[in-house]
């Protein structure tokens, strides 16, 4: 089974790919981060905000969860980004958020746990 890559690594791996999507993807967002005047934690916190409005994918929680949790954002910083926007999204989107990121990171979420 092949390694999954999280944070900069995942991006290293997009940049390295022979795809134009993906290295239009990574040049996107190489300065971003400088150019947001945010501190690294509140940058990430505002973009998995922005994941979860947008109903995102799991390899887009993967690459900027990951990158959070690298760079030492703890867990509960996340969920309770969750909740603060639960109530401009919706609950729907947040539930959906939930199961990407649970998918991303490989966890069970069936309803049938025995």
């Amino acid at each position: 089974m092949a390694e999954v890559k999280t944070g900069a690594e995942g991006v290293a791996a997009l940049a390295e790919a022979d795809a134009p999507v993906f290295e239009t993807l990574v040049q996107m967002t190489l300065d971003t981060f400088e150019r947001s005047g945010l501190d690294q934690e509140t940058y990430l916190l505002a973009r998995i905000a922005a994941l979860v409005a947008m109903d995102a994918s799991a390899p887009s929680y993967l690459l900027n969860i990951g990158t959070a949790a690298e760079v030492g954002v703890p867990l509960e910083r996340i969920q309770g980004t969750l909740v603060a926007v639960a109530p401009v999204v919706g609950s729907a989107r947040v539930v959906s958020a939930a199961r990407a990121i649970g998918e991303a990171f490989g966890l069970d979420l069936s309803a049938d746990h025995e």
